[in-house]
């Protein structure tokens, strides 16, 4: 049985996780203590990323408009996540991590000039 790392909950919404395979929709609990998500199809496929071990999470910015999808940084690697309550995650996640750990990750078209400057 699953069982949260969370003491109190400050958020909840649903979401997709992109780990493995495919998209596997669930929920959300942003707490205390832990980002966590929970699988509809199985609650035993869990993920939970303590805020201890985040290095930092980032997301898409364009237009003042985040990104539905967002990366956290682990030192056990990156998980790629996608909600439509990015924004508030983000801003929950800014209290227990400060704001050096907020970063925004270059958009799609700022990734391709990046490269084709880089190739001159």
């Amino acid at each position: 049985m699953a069982q949260s790392l969370n003491k109190s909950i400050d958020f909840q919404t649903t979401g997709v996780s992109y780990m493995g395979i495919g998209g596997k929709v669930g929920k959300f609990l942003v707490g205390d203590r832990a980002i966590e998500f929970y699988p509809d199809v199985n609650v035993e496929l869990f993920i939970q990323i303590p805020w201890t071990s985040i290095q930092s999470i980032g997301a898409n910015v364009s237009r003042n408009r985040v990104s539905r999808h967002f990366e956290i940084f682990t030192d056990q690697g990156k998980f790629l996540f996608a909600s439509k309550d990015t924004g508030k995650i983000l801003k929950i996640a800014r209290t227990y991590l400060g704001n050096e750990k907020i970063v925004r990750l270059p958009t799609l078209v700022q990734t391709i000039l990046g490269k084709l400057k880089r190739t001159k």
